[in-house]
């Protein structure tokens, strides 16, 4: 059975994703001030932060989760883990930390997808079992 998406095209979406939220968080401290003047204040919302790790983690899994059978490398979980170990830190431990570690989860988490990506690229067989 073919899966509904392609997993090529989950870690494109996951890499997009991963790299708009580290750029929303980065960012966003520095423009949040601007906000209202563009009509933007809405970005600077919790929920919107919220929105974009849940995206993220769906997708994340997703697309993992696909490809792990097809070249069975550990790498790309332990990277996205870390990923959201960051994010969590950000958020949950370190505050005064929340603006360099919240960036620093998302793009290693769009590396995790690249890695992912990389790996599914150069997996030319289908092992039987």
């Amino acid at each position: 059975m073919k899966p509904f998406i392609k997993s090529a095209s989950l870690d494109q979406l996951g890499i997009t994703a991963s790299v708009a939220c580290a750029i929303h968080c980065a960012a966003l401290p520095f423009i949040i001030t601007t906000l209202p003047l563009w009509g933007l204040e809405f970005l600077a919302h919790s929920w919107v932060e919220l929105s974009m790790i849940c995206l993220s983690l769906v997708i994340g899994i997703w697309s993992l989760s696909t490809s792990f059978p097809k070249h069975e490398k550990v790498l790309p979980i332990m990277v996205l883990v870390t990923g959201f170990g960051f994010i969590a830190i950000g958020h949950y431990a370190f505050h005064s930390l929340e603006a360099i570690l919240i960036p620093i989860g998302g793009f290693t988490i769009a590396v995790a997808h690249y890695l992912n990506w990389k790996y599914s690229r150069s997996c030319n067989h289908h092992k039987t079992k």
